[in-house]
């Protein structure tokens, strides 16, 4: 059997629908179909730039109907994926605790634990339980007030 441009499509529309399993985030699905449809050009004869051109068009196609609403039907209800971070969780109240580990204190924000430190003190071992405010992360610590702080 000899190798086309039509078969190496293929291989890359099963390469690119097999490492989606890995990813979950649907773009390589979208991916895999649009070089599976590109697939079909090449076995209609047109040329390798048609072909590319067909990839680019059926890609800019697939990728956002399969990111706003094949990817929404896969999600879990009530998870706001891409929040922590962004800012909506400035001001809001945590409780702190203590990992097992290490022993290290911290916050847990959307269910991941975020070691901490007083913005005023620079402090990071705190009680378990003690109430603090969020104001923002640096890299990976979240920076918080203590809950007595008045939010300005």
């Amino acid at each position: 059997m000899e190798w086309t441009t039509t078969h190496l499509w293929l291989a890359l529309a099963l390469i690119l629908g097999l490492a989606e399993l890995t990813s979950g985030v649907m773009v390589l699905l979208a991916l895999g179909l649009a070089a599976a449809l590109t697939a079909v050009l090449a076995f209609l004869g047109l040329s390798l730039p048609w072909q590319l051109v067909g990839m680019g068009l059926f890609s800019g196609f697939l990728i956002p109907i399969v990111i706003r609403v094949i990817r929404p039907r896969f999600t879990p209800h009530g998870v706001a994926y891409g929040t922590t971070g962004t800012g909506v969780e400035k001001n809001q109240r945590y409780m702190t605790i203590k990992r097992d580990f290490d022993n290290a204190t911290g916050i847990k924000v959307n269910g991941d634990f975020y070691r901490l430190k007083i913005a005023e003190t620079g402090e990071s071992d705190l009680p378990e339980d003690t109430e603090v405010i969020f104001d923002h992360f640096d890299g990976t610590t979240a920076i918080v007030h203590s809950g007595h702080h008045q939010e300005q």
